[in-house]
C-alpha cells in the first residue's frame, strides 16, 4: 500500500504549487551492489517496469550504500530504493513491489513504496550531475556554463554551487555535485520537475531539497 508523503519543513508556505512530479521510495533487502550499479540497476528496473525506461519525467535518485573504495557497497535497513516519475504513473510504479533485481552478482528485494510529495525550498542539492564531454563540459566553468543554460531555459534564476567532480561507472560517466540557491517556489518546483543535464535513470541530475547552502563535497 502507498502510504502518505513525509513530512517536513517548508520555508514556502502560502499556496505552494503541487508538482506533476513524485517519487516512490520502495524498501529494498540485499546485502551488496557492486559500487559501480546505476546502469545495471536502471536496467533491471526497465525489465520490471518497461513503460519506465522511455517515460518523459522518470528517473531514479541514487542508492545511499556505505562509503568506501571496494567493489562492493552495502546496504543498510535505511536504503531505499526510490523512482521520481509522473504523478499519474505513480500507482503503475507501485507494482514493483515484489519484483527481485537481479544487478551483477547480487539481487536486490523490492518491498513496499511510500509515495514522497516534492516540496518547492529556496534550495536544492544533486548528488551528481552528469557533464557531457563531447560538449566539452567536463571542465568546470564549461559545466556551470551548460547548467546556466538549462536553468535560463527552464526560466530559473539562482545561484550555482559546483561540488566536487565525480567519475562513475568506470569512466562511462562523470559530472558534479551541484547545488542551487535562492530559489522562488515556482523555481525549485521547475528544477525538481526537470532536473538538469542528462541520465535521469542513472540517477544524474535530480535534486532533493537542502536545508542550506553549505559545502557540496559530499
Amino acid at each position: 500500500m502507498v502510504a502518505g508523503a513525509a513530512p517536513g519543513v517548508n520555508p514556502f508556505v502560502t499556496d505552494e504549487p503541487v508538482a506533476r512530479i513524485i517519487d516512490m521510495a520502495f524498501t529494498v533487502v540485499g546485502g551488496a551492489l557492486p559500487r559501480d550499479h546505476r546502469r545495471e540497476l536502471a536496467a533491471a528496473i526497465g525489465l520490471a517496469l518497461p513503460w519506465w525506461v522511455a517515460l518523459e519525467g522518470a528517473g531514479m535518485h541514487r542508492l545511499n550504500v556505505a562509503a568506501g573504495a571496494g567493489p562492493l557497497a552495502l546496504l543498510s535497513n535505511r536504503t531505499r530504493l526510490t523512482l521520481r516519475v509522473p504523478r499519474e504513473r505513480a500507482a503503475d510504479a507501485a507494482a514493483l513491489e515484489g519484483a527481485t533485481l537481479r544487478v551483477g552478482p547480487s539481487t536486490l528485494r523490492v518491498g513496499a513504496p511510500q509515495a514522497r510529495e516534492l516540496r518547492p525550498y529556496s534550495t536544492v542539492y544533486a548528488h551528481l550531475v552528469a557533464a557531457d564531454d563531447e560538449a566539452g563540459e567536463a571542465d568546470e566553468m564549461a559545466f556551470l556554463g551548460a547548467v546556466a543554460a538549462e536553468l535560463s531555459a527552464l526560466g530559473v534564476t539562482c545561484r550555482s554551487i559546483c561540488g566536487r567532480r565525480q567519475v562513475v561507472e568506470a569512466g562511462a560517466l562523470q559530472g558534479y555535485s551541484l547545488m542551487l540557491d535562492g530559489l522562488d517556489a515556482e523555481g525549485a518546483l521547475r528544477v525538481l520537475e526537470a532536473g538538469i543535464g542528462r541520465h535521469r535513470r542513472w540517477g544524474c541530475g535530480i535534486f532533493v531539497p537542502h536545508k542550506s547552502a553549505v559545502a557540496v563535497g559530499a
